[in-house]
């Protein structure tokens, strides 16, 4: 088998008769197969750095590196237009922002949401799946944070 293996190593392509192929692999005769195809290895062609079998493009040219600048956004500053309407919520180039109804056109479920974050998990009930998500996530970030402070 080490024989076939340094064969298939040959960067360059060999053809050879099906019965001296056979003849250099000890333990194998010409009955045991049933091809009469003729062997060959073929050499793999790669481009430059990062490429696969030529599919990539070479090396890029290293620019120099320049500063960014930032980029200032403009900020609503009027309180006339932050007290009626809704301040960035128009994504198109034309049109307006939507404008804030009174509080009794909104449903009243909209009021009743929570906004203050999760809830702590002492108060919520075992018997949940919500409380046994988070006493998993809990066990897992304490172990990563026992296994960072470790040396190796």
């Amino acid at each position: 088998m080490s024989i076939l293996r340094s064969l298939l190593k040959i960067k360059t392509s060999i053809t050879v008769p099906n019965s001296t192929w056979l003849s250099l692999i000890p333990g194998v005769n010409s009955n045991s197969l049933h091809t009469s195809a003729i062997c060959c290895a073929a050499v793999k062609k790669t481009a430059a750095a990062g490429g696969v079998l030529g599919l990539g493009k070479g090396k890029k040219k290293l620019s120099k590196l320049s500063t960014m600048e930032k980029k200032v956004l403009p900020v609503e500053t009027d309180p006339e237009k932050l007290v009626s309407q809704v301040c960035g919520s128009n994504i198109y180039i034309t049109g307006e922002d939507v404008q804030l109804k009174d509080d009794s056109e909104y449903p009243d479920w909209l009021w009743t949401l929570n906004t203050s974050g999760p809830p702590k998990i002492e108060d919520l009930d075992p018997s949940t799946k919500e409380y046994w998500l988070r006493v998993r996530a809990a066990g897992m970030k304490r172990n990563n944070r026992l296994k960072s402070m470790r040396k190796f």
